[in-house]
């Protein structure tokens, strides 16, 4: 059906709406205009000089690849909010970035070095490495900073933050001497987990568990000795120094305080105490528990308890350190192998078992995670800040338990406490490389910390760099200038929310709570949004192995960001994971065409429209007008309340199945074969109205097309004095 242009509308409008033609145009005018940017807002008279603030930190990509589906999400949700705020009047920031991921990174670029050239990063030496890994930084931040550009977000580049960049070293060295010199940063020999593969430390919260068969083996150490235990790694036995049991286990009271001397465990001794601990499970297994200090996170607390040595027998390569040729320098799968055929020759193995058992694995590497004692870097979390009478766990308790920082969905908040209860001191040294240097120097013995190197000779920096936490959980305020006291940081601190996926509350939230809490002596943000994790359409996670994974510009090259967008958002609630795929997607694809097809016909049947005349509705058309008016009202409240997904869905049906299909249908009679000159009149503003009203209300949700849209409605610069629906005011 071809389409008679009677009224000179735009040749753009009579094609079928192209995102790909579009979108890019649009997302240029924006950057152009610096309306990205509050400071410009102000300055053009756009937003008023003392407006409210609202600010959003985007929580930064890592370096490590591209997007996905979870990335666009999150960009969907803060652009949402940051648009509606905007037009709201709000001065509104929302600052970007990227995050270093040290360990991810490093171990990216060492792969593709180890595979392409057969080379290990100490073949390579420091600097040639860091050249590389910084090089390969910056090519993934170009794609990241573009894909962030493809989605529609609306930040500010020009105050663009990278966590490795010159004024966050600057902010993570400032933090650390603080925190040093208060005492809550102490370097101590300790247990901790670590990755052989990846040969450096790790955090509880990088650990992945994978279930896998393994054996519960049941054996006495000697035929002398009196209590049998039963471990799924005999190997590290021979590291033992002692047997728990339970004070009120009558089976073996009478043994509590004797020691055994084992002149020959394969192949080396063993002094056994026998120890009463209330931490021992007397219904568990044999009820008694072989102590492994050196190799057992548990074990090391009972150590601690009674005062008990730690002899290290694995190494950081996950090889063992004693015993005979037999065992000596071999892998601790094979010295299993080994142990377990020596009991069985020995007759001291009582049973074997087949079990399912959680292992601890490095999420970067893969590596099977060995707890090893290593002298490092920890912070301590119980230690009462001075002057200030708290610890760092009562920092990050106190805001979420006083309501001065709200989750949402609420339900994380028992969660989240229960995370704090069972925090141990936090490991922030990293045997890597890449990343913020640990800024502390020796010289003999002497130690000196300092935001810079001292100036004399002989002294010898650290070599380890810092967990990427620690320089992530600045980032509400590292990004806003400190430790300099900037206008930045008293317009735009606290921030008002932080949205990202729930998974990483502990990684990353709560330790911008801890470190914001102790710095700043406030909260980094008022509301935390958790969006949950995208899946495919059968409710699978994404992911390489399936190939079931969707690129997010895959999407806006085949059908439009707006449509990922809507498909994204509509029906996620916070907390939830969500369904995603082609067909949900092409659904608002059609839905953008309806909004470009809907467009052609107002704008053509609106155009002979005095616009200068006051708005008369005949009885029907202020009902209509009456019922957007009571949806205006409904939906801000639920903006307010980040109901994005009531919302969104809300505005589609209502654009589709009233406007397009009631009232553009109605007003065809109306306008073709009028009762009246009024009646013309009355549908023709009705449908000219609600044009621009749902253009203002659709926007944030699907800014491209509205915005376009809103570029050929005539004389809506005179009806609201601006040029772009981006600075548009919301619907009242």
């Amino acid at each position: 059906m071809t389409f008679e242009n009677k009224n000179n509308l735009p040749e753009r409008l009579l094609q079928p709406y192209s995102p790909s033609a579009t979108e890019s145009v649009i997302y240029k005018i924006w950057e152009d205009s610096g309306f990205f940017n509050p400071d410009i807002c102000v300055e053009k008279g756009i937003t008023k000089p003392d407006a409210k603030p609202f600010t959003i930190m985007m929580p930064p990509p890592n370096v490590t690849g591209v997007l996905h589906m979870g990335h666009a999400l999150m960009v969907t949700l803060e652009d949402i909010m940051i648009r509606f705020k905007r037009m709201q009047g709000y001065k509104t920031l929302w600052l970007p970035g990227t995050d270093h991921a040290a360990i991810a990174t490093q171990s990216k670029v060492e792969g593709e070095i180890k595979k392409k050239e057969g080379l290990s990063r100490h073949d390579l030496g420091r600097e040639e490495l860091l050249r590389r890994v910084n090089e390969f930084a910056q090519n993934s931040h170009d794609t990241i900073v573009s894909q962030v550009k493809v989605l529609g977000a609306s930040c500010d580049w020009s105050r663009e933050a990278f966590t490795m960049d010159e004024k966050r070293n600057l902010a993570v060295r400032t933090m650390f001497k603080k925190m040093y010199d208060d005492g809550l940063i102490y370097r101590g020999h300790r247990i901790v987990n670590w990755d052989p593969k990846g040969q450096t430390t790790i955090s509880d919260d990088e650990i992945v568990y994978e279930e896998r068969k393994s054996v519960l083996y049941t054996f006495k150490y000697s035929k002398d000795f009196p209590i049998s235990i039963s471990t799924t790694r005999p190997e590290t036995k021979v590291g033992d120094v002692a047997v728990a049991v339970h004070p009120d286990d009558t089976r073996y009271q009478h043994y509590v305080g004797q020691t055994f001397e084992i002149a020959d465990f394969c192949g080396v001794p063993l002094t056994i105490k026998i120890i009463a601990d209330d931490s021992v499970e007397k219904d568990f297994g044999t009820g008694a528990l072989g102590v492994t200090p050196a190799h057992s996170m548990i074990d090391w607390t009972i150590a601690d308890r009674h005062n008990l040595p730690r002899p290290q027998v694995i190494n950081e390569y996950a090889k063992m350190t004693v015993g005979d040729e037999r065992i000596l320098n071999k892998k601790t799968t094979e010295a299993r192998e080994v142990v377990v055929a020596w009991l069985r020759d020995q007759g001291l193995l009582d049973g074997e078992q087949e079990t399912n058992q959680n292992i601890a694995t490095a999420e970067r590497t893969g590596g099977i995670v060995e707890p090893l004692p290593k002298l490092q870097w920890f912070i301590d979390v119980n230690k009462e800040i001075p002057d200030r009478g708290k610890t760092l766990k009562q920092i990050m308790r106190e805001p979420v338990e006083q309501g001065s920082i709200k989750i949402l969905p609420d339900y994380f908040n028992k969660t989240y406490f229960h995370w704090i209860d069972n925090l141990k001191d936090w490991c922030i040294s990293r045997q890597i490389w890449y990343g913020h240097r640990i800024p502390v120097w020796y010289k003999g013995e002497e130690i000196y910390c300092g935001t810079e190197a001292p100036t004399d000779a002989g002294w010898a920096q650290d070599e380890d760099t810092l967990d990427t936490w620690f320089s992530s959980g600045l980032w509400t305020f590292s990004t806003l200038g400190w430790p300099e006291k900037t206008n930045d940081l008293e317009i735009y601190h606290p921030t008002d929310v932080l949205e990202t996926g729930y998974e990483i509350l502990f990684f990353w939230v709560a330790r911008m709570i801890l470190m914001t809490g102790y710095a700043l002596e406030t909260v980094p943000f008022k509301t935390i949004y958790l969006h949950g994790t995208v899946r495919d359409g059968q409710g699978r996670k994404m992911s390489k192995s399936l190939g079931n994974g969707i690129d997010p510009l895959d999407i806006a090259q085949k059908f439009g960001s707006d449509a990922g967008r809507m498909a994204l958002v509509v029906g996620t609630a916070p907390g939830t994971d969500s369904k995603i795929d082609e067909n949900k997607i092409k659904a608002y694809s059609k839905f953008a065409n309806k909004i470009w097809n809907a467009t052609r016909f107002v704008l053509d049947n609106v155009a002979d429209l005095n616009m200068n005349e006051p708005i008369e509705f005949d009885t029907e058309d202020q009902t209509s007008h009456d019922e957007l008016t009571s949806l205006i009202k409904e939906i801000t409240i639920e903006m307010e309340e980040y109901k994005f997904y009531i919302v969104s869905e809300k505005l589609y049906h209502y654009f589709w199945h009233t406007f397009a299909d009631v009232i553009i249908e109605r007003s065809k009679k109306k306008i073709s074969d009028p009762a009246s000159s009024s009646d013309k009149t009355s549908a023709q503003w009705l449908i000219y109205t609600q044009l621009i009203t749902l253009m203002k209300l659709l926007h944030p949700f699907m800014p491209f097309v509205t915005e376009e849209v809103w570029s050929m409605i005539p004389q809506q610069s005179e009806t609201s004095g601006k040029k772009l629906l981006i600075i548009e005011s919301w619907p009242i």
